[in-house]
């Protein structure tokens, strides 16, 4: 040990299992220092930004052997005490490398070093004379014209993303205009969306309703964590905003979570109409300088309501006052790569140690959820019936079996479809399988388009004349003939929704067909451009995958055909059928949710599958009970704790041997309710070129688990064979791959 001296403890944003010791710069002063600031720091060759974790008197090297830190970023923490407290938490739970999980709390900028600095956005705007100008006067020059109707439309302003929705090539037109004097630029900070002109009242809140919001809000001093489960169109976004508005006059603020950017637009409609206070957004669709804007808004305290996506739980507030978690059983609120936590349970150990409560809200509980609730540690709330008069909608089973359908439409489907159209009501056909084709095959050999970094197929994108592996992203041009018989018999085996969507079009000509999906939703803004056209009844029948399956509210929506839910009841995957019955509610609960009734029809080749019937006959909260009786009996989670050591390498050999002696250490750690399996090869052993493999550890209780991983990861982070792979541990793991 070195004698005493002033030395920080640094994360460095590296996958490293720990934290490097420093100097503090010259002429810094010593008292200034305070952890959750930032400093340039030398780190072998490279110059990086890292964060002051603490301030120790002692380094585990030598003092002469230690470099000084290069400066201090920041005057005062950005990352305030009550954030770092729960940043140490979920490196200690997660036992991730301290350099990720501490810079996943800033955006970008700061993590590039950047000064914590607001600054504006460029925005068009029309100028008086482009207000008054009749666009009819430039149909000499078209599009100036088309242009210049858009801005019209668009008066307040309009940025560089709504621009490139609208037309890719503006950029010249928009010169002339401006030369015209019809339009201007502006800088603007625009990352807290201003409330609406005029405020809305909102409906008048049932009884389910009303008591969950008098049972919420007179916790508000105190930590409790709600299980809200309201059916599809009960109303809890109703319940949200009521919440959230006795928070705002406490001077106290709301963090929202959400699970899809594309649940964002209309949430941030309503919260304006009904708050009329700046909300602060932050997502991944958002520039840069947009997501430090509102990141700094949130830290100041500037805005009441931050509604973001599973990042946003790291977000520091000045008053933290409630936490929301919106479709808490959604699978994108677990990180799937690198520094792998789920929002969910961060939200509620944020608010545990905030002393705040939090609110967990779906229709369609996870188990996990469902199973604290019933240990008592949530409180379980129910909203039983759809707010207004909507009704809930009819579930009807489609016997696919015996039953000709080239297209996947059934003519059962095809009939009701008919029906909507004739009385100009909407139609949503959910396929959980975007593109044209899952898979391309030669007639005359059986070879099929194979990714060749993947262990699976590609999927055939028509449109582009693609194949796209989905997994990794690989693309290349569809052949002409058969690559290994030289045939040009190449034909497609399956359905996606780009080949729905042209069948649909075949067959009902004089409807109008929108898809949606991850394909045609790439460019931004044009998944609230089409969702806009849906709502503005400029849709007939609307096609998409699980994008759609949350949070929409699409009034004119009637019937909702289901093409395809046999994948989730036949999954090897312990988790599918939960998902499976969480979609499909989902799904269905688009359907009928103004004075319309709907309809739901469910295409499957299994019409008597036992947990088909629970669900259809007895609802989502029947499916839950056989599900988690069959975890409890089976010793799955809920009911225990696993842990998924993951590893990969181009080298097939490698993970399999590291992942073996990691296995032998672990084996001298464990207790008699701790079981290793494996390794095993990862289900698609191969992926982006990397083979992959896997060993599980279960325990019967969480502490257990997180013993053994304390003492469990320093050991094999120091094996010779850590070295010749990338390996990560995913402590409860939501998918196997």
């Amino acid at each position: 040990m070195s004698k005493k001296a002033t030395v920080l403890q640094v994360a460095v944003p590296a996958p490293v299992y720990r934290t490097f010791d420093y100097l503090p710069p010259g002429n810094c002063k010593i008292d200034s220092l305070v952890p959750g600031m930032r400093l340039r720091i030398p780190f072998g060759r490279s110059r990086l930004v890292g964060i002051l974790v603490s301030i120790e008197n002692n380094s585990r090297i030598e003092t002469a052997r230690l470099k000084k830190a290069i400066e201090i970023l920041d005057k005062e923490a950005l990352l305030p005490a009550d954030l770092l407290q729960l940043l140490h938490w979920v490196r200690r739970y997660y036992h991730c490398p301290p350099g990720e999980c501490y810079t996943a709390a800033l955006p970008v900028l700061l993590r590039k070093g950047e000064p914590a600095i607001a600054q504006g956005d460029k925005y068009w705007v029309l100028t008086p004379a482009g207000l008054e100008t009749d666009a009819e006067t430039l149909k000499r020059a078209p599009r100036q014209q088309a242009l210049l109707d858009f801005l019209q439309d668009h008066s307040d302003a309009v940025n560089r993303a709504l621009l490139d929705a609208h037309s890719p090539n503006w950029q010249n037109t928009m010169r002339e205009l401006i030369k015209k004097g019809l339009v201007q630029t502006e800088e603007r900070i625009r990352s807290i969306d201003t409330p609406a002109n005029k405020k809305i009242s909102g409906p008048k809140l049932n009884e389910g309703q009303q008591a969950a919001v008098s049972s919420i809000s007179s916790q508000h001093a105190h930590f409790q964590p709600y299980l809200l489960e309201g059916v599809t169109g009960s109303g809890k976004t109703e319940v949200y905003l009521n919440i959230i508005q006795s928070f705002i006059e406490r001077d106290e603020q709301a963090l929202v979570l959400v699970p899809e950017i594309g649940l964002t637009p209309q949430l941030l409609e309503r919260f304006h109409q009904r708050l009329q206070v700046p909300v602060a957004v932050l997502h991944s669709g958002l520039s840069d300088q947009e997501r430090l804007t509102a990141w700094l808004m949130a830290s100041t305290g500037q805005a009441p309501v931050v509604i973001g996506t599973r990042s946003a739980v790291f977000t520091p507030l000045k008053n933290p006052g409630i936490i929301i978690v919106d479709e808490e059983h959604d699978i994108s609120l677990k990180q799937l790569d690198g520094f792998r936590y789920h929002a969910r349970d961060v939200a509620v150990m944020r608010a545990r140690q905030l002393d705040i409560p939090v609110v967990l809200g779906t229709a369609t509980p996870s188990l996990e959820s469902l199973y604290n609730a019933r240990q008592n540690k949530y409180q379980h709330l129910t909203l039983p019936e759809r707010a207004g008069t909507a009704t809930h909608p009819e579930l009807k089973v489609v016997d696919l079996r015996r039953v000709p359908m080239p297209d996947r439409i059934s003519p059962t489907l095809a009939a009701e479809i008919e029906k909507r159209l004739t009385r100009r009501e909407q139609v949503l056909l959910f396929l959980n399988r975007r593109g044209f084709a899952p898979t391309l095959i030669c007639h005359d050999c059986g070879w099929t388009a194979d990714c060749e970094r993947c262990n699976t197929h590609m999927t055939l994108h028509k449109r582009k004349n693609k194949l796209r592996c989905h997994h990794c992203g690989a693309e290349r041009p569809v052949p002409i003939q058969c690559p290994s018989c030289q045939a040009e018999d190449l034909q497609t085996l399956g359905q996606g929704t780009e080949r729905i969507e042209n069948a649909l079009a075949e067959r009902f000509p004089q409807a109008r067909v929108l898809r949606i999906d991850r394909d045609s939703t790439r460019r931004k803004g044009s998944l609230q451009t089409m969702l806009d056209q849906v709502h503005a009844d400029e849709v007939d029948i609307l096609v998409g995958t699980q994008m759609l399956a949350k949070g929409h509210d699409f009034p004119n929506v009637t019937l909702v055909g289901i093409l395809d839910m046999d994948q989730g009841l036949m999954s090897a995957d312990f988790r599918a059928s939960e998902r499976m019955a969480q979609l499909l509610v989902q799904v269905a609960g688009r359907a009928g949710r103004a004075e319309k009734p709907g309809e739901v029809l469910i295409q499957t080749h299994y019409p008597d599958h036992p947990l088909l019937q629970t669900l259809l006959k007895h609802g989502y909260p029947a499916f839950a009970d056989a599900a988690l009786k069959e975890r409890q009996d089976t010793g799955l989670p809920p009911c225990s704790a696993m842990t998924l050591l993951r590893a990969e390498s181009v080298n097939e050999k490698e993970p399999m041997a590291f992942l073996s002696e990691a296995r032998r250490e672990a084996e001298t750690l464990t207790g008699k309710d701790v079981f290793i399996l494996g390794p095993v090869p990862a289900p698609m052993e191969k992926r982006a070129g990397r083979f992959r493999a896997q060993l599980l550890i279960q325990a019967e209780q969480r502490h257990q688990l997180q013993q053994l991983l304390a003492n469990w990861v320093n050991s094999i982070k120091s094996l010779k064979s850590a070295r010749k792979v990338r390996w990560s541990i995913d402590v409860d793991p939501m998918e196997m791959y």
